[in-house]
């Protein structure tokens, strides 16, 4: 390669620095155009996914299965001493509500000691025998003797007079008849001991069994957690508040309860359901374990996978509203748990009723009304192209673009016909 002069380098060097200037200046001079040009309309993109039209509901939390506790029956009212307080987690076997025993403690002391007088009478009566038997023991030996020694004499009558004889016959006879009394005596007295004694066992397994009874009843007046689970307080009915529109308040210490009166509620966390209405144009898409998605109002920030457990078959008035509208009770199963789930939550759910793989969607804010079509502005550079489409299904935030709309595009979320000119 022949090398440059000089001057003709300089002037190569001069023209090259002077193009790439121009190119700086265009390209600076465009960004600006297409900066300037932008749209300052809001876009979003159409995209290419699974349509998922679903209704929502909207309920509580609701738990499945719960155990009530009650009030014993102790043919009394019964003053509270101890109440857990509403919302308490208890584990199995923790005191949950006491009530005050002690009426039943003095009863229990008195039941006490008619048990240990029945004893003692018993051991008295047994006493007793023991020293009558020994007596008839003693007279019935005595008796024996007097035959053995009748009978002694009564062989002597070949040496004795006639008269002698019978006399000594007569005494055999008398000894025999008083030891046959004697042994009846003893016999006779052996089993009139034994049913003193019975008599006796007979009120005292009367006195233990009463004993037993209020042990059993002051037992019965702590109330344990059959289960794990969370404590609700339930309504004291004997209470009124008027100032509340006559609602009852829940049981606190210190009030009294009947025999029988449900006090506390424990719901089993383990079976935990949204419990809500769905109307009557949406039953007909309900089925059972059908997929949900439940949101809790208290659980922020989580979404928990649900399925359709339940569908009531008839439908209901809902007289909160008016006209009066029919719904249908239905509950959703939650199929996560969370140690922040209580009963009577506030909660939502969205129950997928139908689903359509490669679906185009776009943003509900992206479709417009316009002489009873729907259209959308499609960007294009920088402006936007108005674009009739064909809806096929809609949901609250997303429709589904049957035709008119490829994905990828992207679409205003306002109308650019109805913005103002900005002023200058």
């Amino acid at each position: 390669m022949k090398n440059l002069s000089p001057i003709r380098f300089v002037r190569k060097r001069k023209s090259l620095i002077a193009v790439a200037a121009a190119a700086l200046v265009l390209a600076v001079c465009g960004l600006a155009f297409r900066r300037a040009s932008a749209p300052s309309i809001p876009t979003t993109e159409a995209r290419l996914g699974d349509f998922v039209d679903y209704v929502s509901v909207r309920g509580t939390i609701q738990a499945v299965r719960s155990i009530q506790l009650t009030a014993p029956s102790v043919g009394t009212d019964l003053q509270i001493i101890k109440l857990v307080p509403t919302g308490s987690v208890v584990k199995k076997g923790d005191v949950v509500a006491q009530f005050d025993p002690s009426t039943l403690k003095r009863t229990l002391e008195q039941k006490q000691s008619e048990l240990r007088s029945a004893d003692a009478e018993i051991e008295h009566t047994r006493a007793e025998g023991r020293l009558t038997q020994e007596q008839q023991a003693t007279d019935l030996l005595q008796g024996r003797f007097d035959v053995d020694r009748a009978k002694l004499d009564a062989s002597k009558q070949e040496i004795l007079s006639e008269i002698d004889g019978a006399e000594n016959r007569l005494k055999v006879a008398d000894a025999e008849q008083k030891l046959k009394e004697l042994q009846q005596k003893e016999t006779s007295g052996k089993s009139s001991a034994e049913a003193d004694i019975n008599a006796k066992k007979h009120k005292r397994e009367k006195a233990l069994f009463d004993v037993q009874k209020i042990e059993r009843q002051i037992a019965s007046l702590t109330l344990r957690a059959p289960s794990d689970g969370m404590v609700t307080l339930l309504p004291n009915y004997r209470v009124r508040n008027w100032m509340t529109g006559g609602a009852a308040p829940d049981f606190k210490e210190g009030d009294r309860a009947w025999p029988g009166a449900g006090v506390v509620e424990i719901p089993d966390l383990g079976s935990v359901r949204l419990s809500a209405h769905v109307d009557e144009s949406d039953r007909g898409q309900m089925k059972l374990d059908q997929s949900a998605e439940i949101r809790i109002d208290a659980v922020a920030g989580k979404q928990f996978r649900g399925s359709v457990a339940n569908i009531s078959p008839l439908a209901k008035l809902d007289y909160s509203t008016f006209p009066f509208a029919k719904n249908f009770d239905i509950d959703l199963q939650l199929l996560e748990s969370d140690p922040a789930i209580r009963p009577g939550m506030s909660a939502s759910g969205r129950i997928a009723t139908e689903k359509i793989p490669n679906s185009i969607m776009v943003s509900s804010q992206a479709v417009f009304d316009k002489d009873g079509r729907s259209m959308v502005y499609v960007l294009r550079g920088s402006s936007f192209e108005e674009r009739a489409v064909q809806v096929s299904r809609r949901t609250k935030n997303e429709m589904l673009i049957a035709s008119g709309l490829r994905a990828g595009e992207r679409v205003a979320l306002r109308n650019p016909t109805q913005e103002k000119p900005e002023s200058r």
